[in-house]
């Protein structure tokens, strides 16, 4: 399966989970088109003061991976900074958020993968 950019759907999230700004968010495969157990397989884009609130996942873990930018990451009560080429993980009950406190575009590959 091959599937085009122009085909990928995109939606502005505004506030997600309590933060601040509208996160760009583009699936990059919809449910359906793979057959293994994720949730969400797509780009997030803050641009500058945009952020995700803290939020915990159950039953489930989320990956992100920064393609561009920095971000401030909240790794389950600590705060790191993360930038292009870093990765993290939030397991199963753990706590994160992440923000643009920078100047400059965040985007970060996002998986969320179901237990």
């Amino acid at each position: 399966m091959i599937k085009k950019h122009s085909d990928m759907t995109a939606k502005d999230r505004v506030n997600m989970r309590g933060g601040d700004g509208t996160v760009k968010a583009v699936d990059i495969l919809d449910r359906g088109e793979y057959d293994g157990h994720a949730r969400l397989l797509g780009t997030l884009t803050l641009e500058p003061g945009c952020s995700i609130g803290s939020h915990v996942h159950e039953n489930e873990e989320e990956v992100f991976y920064v393609i561009e930018g920095t971000a401030e990451y909240n790794d389950d009560g600590k705060t790191v900074t993360l930038e292009a080429g870093d990765s993290c993980i939030c397991k199963n009950g753990q706590t994160h958020s992440i923000a643009n406190r920078s100047d400059k575009t965040l985007v970060v590959f996002a998986v969320i993968l179901t237990l």
